[in-house]
């Protein structure tokens, strides 16, 4: 043991109790007199010697400061470290306090000011060659933080052995540690601003974690993946836009399909078989149900803690991106659910993460969701906003998403939403709508247009919010479309019904049209509404077994006739029996039955039709692309409009029967001449009794419903029948 008079005792004791804030103030190298003296701390060393080349220079024990060794180390090359333990075993490793910064000053004043769009790139796990050495860089912030250090199995998770540096006064905490690569599992050790010891935290900006329920990062180089679907990105532009035939299928991939022994489908087999399904079925989109990494199988990961990792449930990020990729040479858009309105409280998560509200609002009439358990995002926050918006840049940058629809858009814009009086705080004004959240979608909106041409974002917003889908110009959220939930809840409401009743509710299949291009609506089918004893589609049809599934028919039909884009939620396109359950694959077998097949076949067929048929989608969101025909028959429960494309593009006219009886029905047409039966729900192939028009009317000239020709069409029970003039 020796003294070393230059050494700060004081500091170096803080080394050793782990409360250090600048452990490169005395550890690694230090000009001493001229002279390079080298200090480091390895509580498993009984010896350490600094190595150059093939020379050792000894380096001293500290007296009293146990795992402090210090000395001279000449010339300014780069030097590694050896140790010895009392065994008599060697290691050779480097000293991660040899090496300088990595974060620049462009990054920390970026940092600071809350406009790093690409804040991945400075925050999280970086695998990285810095100074000629192979490591890994890791920073994260955490300004209120006494203490910060990274510790994992490579440190056998000792916070003393690698204390990060504080960078000035962006509140972010950085190291580079040689040697850690690709696997390294790690989390953060903090001491929070009371000076209590902080749950281990999981990496806010960490691109990958341990599988459920172990909840470390694990460090995931994602650089260098070989995309191949520049013909895709080039052209996406035109399919994800307002006159596109857009028709979703909303998948929760854990439970899309499982393999042998329950297991889950993984990203590389969903590259093959449920982008092959998907494309067969003639859906244009892919939306999955959130895959940043989250900690409880039964959110169905809208509770992420984190949003930069795809989940490892199905395997690392590349293979993520196996199955983008493959969607996209397929010629299929992969949207993304993303949940920037909570997060859940879970100790290793965003919580209180420097012993501070950093994350979220401290008050809980601002901080918690009370309907989830969950704490909300202070959105008011720069670095906090940075977070979220990078955030939704990244997947488009890094994974080549095509868009994000934004879950529980309306728990965002009220500081009311589910709450009583006395329970939320008031904006600045005395009004309920959240500025500060409005300001982040709107800014999302803005940098995801602005940085990826032919992108896509959907808003899930259940209220009358104005403008959610108009640009941020006009005074808009600046979203691309919006899920229109309450014609969902009008019409499901209407078909549960007995159609005895159904006159009486006529309105609930009317209504919708009243605002349908108020907004660039989605029709929305989706995961919500069968689940939490709600029982399938299927079920909720009245009538007997071929009548639920002719109701069932019969509505689809309605539906994709109508002005708006198409989503339904996987096991919908086959009507399976039983509710959705997130923990075993969908009832594939039904499709044994000619019904369920029926079914999956009508869906395949009006996706191709709605694709090949401009006037089924060039005017989805134009008023002038929609006319009623017959919109006030209740006693008959017969509703018919027409669809109109652009000046050239043939008509359609779309009837449906809501009833069990068929009817011939006399009917205004466009234009006199031919019209084909260009679909049928009660076809025998959908699983109906082959009831029609024999392929086609014939229109003659003539006055009604204000239209210039007339025909006699007949309509099958509870049908929907599409005629397109030929």
């Amino acid at each position: 043991m020796v003294q070393h008079a230059h050494l700060p005792r004081p500091a170096l004791k803080r080394i050793l109790d782990a409360t250090s804030d600048d452990p490169f103030a005395v550890l690694g190298p230090h000009a001493v007199e001229g002279a390079r003296h080298v200090t480091v701390f390895d509580p498993g060393a009984a010896e350490l010697h600094a190595v150059i080349g093939k020379k050792t220079h000894p380096l001293d024990p500290v007296a009293d400061l146990p795992g402090i060794f210090c000395g001279a180390v000449p010339g300014d090359a780069p030097y590694g470290l050896r140790g010895k333990d009392a065994s008599g075993q060697t290691w050779d490793m480097e000293d991660p306090y040899r090496f300088g910064p990595v974060l620049g000053e462009i990054d920390e004043y970026l940092l600071g000011e809350g406009t790093h769009s690409q804040l991945w790139n400075a925050l999280g796990a970086h695998v990285m060659t810095h100074e000629g050495v192979h490591g890994t860089h890791f920073a994260v912030w955490a300004p209120n933080a006494r203490r910060v250090s990274v510790v994992g199995t490579f440190n056998g998770w000792d916070g003393r052995r690698h204390l990060m540096r504080r960078r000035g006064a962006t509140g972010v905490w950085e190291i580079f540690i040689p040697g850690a690569g690709e696997g390294t599992v790690y989390k953060y050790e903090i001491i929070g601003a009371q000076g209590n010891l902080m749950p281990l935290k999981a990496d806010p900006v960490g691109f990958g974690s341990q599988h459920p329920p172990e909840n470390a990062s694990v460090v995931r180089d994602i650089r260098g993946y070989g995309w191949s679907d520049e013909a895709w990105m080039t052209k996406r532009a035109a399919r994800n836009s307002r006159d596109a035939p857009i028709s979703v299928y909303e998948v929760h991939l854990g439970s899309w399909k499982r393999k042998a022994d329950n297991r889950r489908i993984s990203y590389v087999e969903a590259a093959t078989e449920l982008v092959e399904y998907v494309t067969e079925m003639g859906f244009t989109h892919i939306e999955l149900m959130p895959i940043s990494e989250y900690p409880f199988d039964g959110s169905w990961g809208y509770q992420p803690v984190g949003l930069f990792a795809p989940t490892v449930r199905h395997g690392p990020p590349h293979e993520f991106r196996d199955l983008v990729n493959a969607a996209h040479k397929a010629g299929v858009g992969v949207i993304l659910d993303w949940v920037p309105g909570h997060f859940p409280t879970d100790p290793h998560g965003l919580g209180q993460f420097d012993g501070t509200a950093l994350y979220e609002h401290a008050d809980p009439r601002e901080g918690f969701h009370q309907d989830w358990n969950t704490l909300i995002y202070n959105y008011g926050r720069r670095e906090v906003k940075n977070f979220l918006t990078s955030n939704a840049l990244y997947w488009l940058e890094e994974y080549h998403v095509d868009g994000l629809r934004v879950d529980a858009v309306a728990s965002m814009l009220y500081r009311d939403y589910s709450r009583k009086d006395g329970e939320w705080v008031p904006n600045k004004d005395g009004g309920r709508e959240n500025y500060e959240a409005i300001d982040v979608l709107r800014d999302m909106n803005i940098q995801t247009y602005g940085a990826h041409e032919g992108i896509l974002t959907v808003a899930e917003e259940s209220t009358s919010f104005p403008k959610v889908s108009r640009p941020v110009y006009e005074d808009g959220l600046g979203f691309g479309f919006k899920w229109n939930m309450g014609w969902m809840n009008d019409t499901l409401e209407y078909m549960k019904k007995d159609p005895i009743y159904r006159k009486h509710h006529h309105n609930q299949m009317t209504f919708g049209l009243v605002y349908a291009f108020s907004e660039n609506f989605i029709l929305p089918i989706s995961h919500d509404e069968v689940v939490h004893g709600k029982g399938s589609m299927l079920t909720r049809m009245p009538g007997n077994d071929w009548e639920r599934f002719a109701n069932l028919r019969a509505y689809y039909g309605f539906m994709w006739g109508h002005p708006g884009k198409k989503l339904i939620f996987m096991g919908q396109e086959f009507a399976q029996g039983a509710e959705w359950n997130h923990d075993a694959e969908l009832d594939w077998a039904a499709l044994g039955n000619p019904a369920h097949g029926g079914i999956q076949a009508l869906v395949r067929d009006l996706n191709k039709l709605y694709a090949a048929t401009p006037a089924l989608h060039v005017k989805d969101c134009d008023p002038e692309g929609f006319q009623w025909i017959e919109e006030n028959d209740a006693d008959r429960s017969v509703f018919v409009w027409r669809r109109k494309g652009h000046a050239g593009d043939p008509e359609v006219v779309v009837l449906c029967n809501f009833t069990p009886q068929e009817q011939n029905y006399r009917v205004g047409l466009p234009e006199a001449g031919e019209w084909r039966e260009a679909l049928n729900t009660d076809a025998g192939v959908y699983g109906g009794q082959d009831r029609g028009n024999m392929g086609g009317v014939t229109a003659k000239p003539g006055d009604s419903h204000g239209l210039p020709a007339v025909a006699e069409v007949y309509l099958p029970p509870l049908s929907t029948v599409f005629l397109i003039k030929a």
